[in-house]
């Protein structure tokens, strides 16, 4: 029992030395528990090594299962206090039909632009947009989408705000740490513009409900890190006939499109019919990404959103941008629809989500 009181004990000093997050502390927990069972079963009885770990497995069982009943218990709350602060905080913001002083204020660059104007702001104000991810791509996407004035943004995520995102998801505080990231994310945006509603989904994107809160939406933004998520957001997105943004990024290098296959634009599963092998494209928590790369690119996301709704110049349909931040060049490439796409079937029909 000391013995493993005693490591206990040094990892959890080593953690905080190295301020490893609290979950990750718990989880080494878990393991040397498991650890330790294992030991229980695998050695004979009067072994010296089980002698010194308690002598008897269900002493550790019984911990482990309190452990776990914690844990359940903890994200039961959490998961209530969510929905909670959901519908506490998804009440509509109450406009009137002009501009106020303060707006038309606060928009005058926009308006003074020839391609945007007062009807490109009208435009904005009136439109629904939902960003999936409030990570690296998520939070500049958000901050702009908010200063510019979109009436309504929705952002879906089911994780929290963790010490290591800070370095670049620029919408997150260093308090806000253990808050659901849509939350997190929510405050900020209202705190710079009172003027838009803002909708939070803390909960993870599933197919069961993608098709139900996409429809609530006129453009959708994908700043997920995850292929999974990617296919899905397309797939919904195609059979909606919604226009998507998509960005992604790895280490110094970063893409973004519009796919759009009801204005003849290819979709996201016409440009990459599969998952490339996860050993290629590792997560930025494996391979690292350079802190403003996700704003450049979540920047570049919001910008296409704003040309959509204003209907100003040119985008981002059947071109894929790529950035590479180490040598400062950019290229964009021409992608086009595939005729054999599994989910827009390059002949302008759309299939339903599976």
């Amino acid at each position: 029992m000391i013995m493993v009181g005693s490591m206990v004990a040094v990892l959890w000093a080593i953690g905080w030395a190295m301020k490893v997050p609290m979950a990750a502390r718990w989880n080494m927990t878990a393991i040397l528990l498991v650890a330790v069972m294992i030991v229980h079963v695998v050695l004979p009885d009067g072994h010296p090594l089980r002698m010194a770990t308690g002598g008897d497995i269900r002493l550790w069982a019984i911990m482990l299962g309190f452990g776990v009943l914690v844990w359940l218990y903890r994200r039961f709350l959490g998961g209530l206090r969510a929905r909670v602060q959901d519908a506490q905080t998804a009440k509509p913001v109450i406009r009137s039909d002009k501009f106020s002083e303060t707006e038309l204020e606060r928009y005058a660059r926009h308006i003074i632009l020839r391609e945007v104007g007062g009807v490109g702001q009208k435009a904005l104000r009136e439109a629904r947009v939902l960003v999936v991810g409030a990570g690296g791509l998520g939070a500049p996407a958000l901050e702009y989408l908010a200063a510019a004035g979109v009436g309504t943004i929705g952002v879906i995520d089911d994780d929290t705000v963790e010490n290591a995102n800070l370095q670049r998801q620029v919408i997150h505080l260093d308090r806000n740490i253990g808050v659901p990231k849509v939350h997190s994310a929510a405050e900020m945006m209202r705190a710079q513009n009172p003027f838009v509603d803002v909708r939070p989904y803390h909960r993870r994107l599933e197919a069961a409900i993608a098709a139900d809160l996409f429809a609530d939406y006129d453009i959708i933004l994908d700043g997920s890190d995850n292929f999974a998520t990617r296919y899905l957001v397309n797939q919904t997105a195609v059979q909606l006939g919604k226009p998507l943004v998509a960005g992604a990024l790895t280490q110094w290098e970063g893409q973004i499109s519009v796919y759009d296959p009801a204005n003849d634009a290819p979709c996201y599963a016409c440009v990459f019919p599969q998952a490339p092998d996860p050993a290629l494209v590792p997560s930025c928590a494996e391979a690292g990404v350079i802190g403003p790369l996700p704003g450049v690119i979540g920047a570049m996301m919001a910008v296409e959103t704003v040309k959509l709704i204003t209907g100003a110049g040119d985008a981002l349909r059947g071109r894929l941008h790529i950035y590479d931040a180490l040598y400062a060049q950019s290229r964009t490439i021409a992608v086009k629809r595939r005729d054999d796409c599994a989910v827009c079937g390059g002949a302008g029909e759309v299939i339903s989500a599976r």
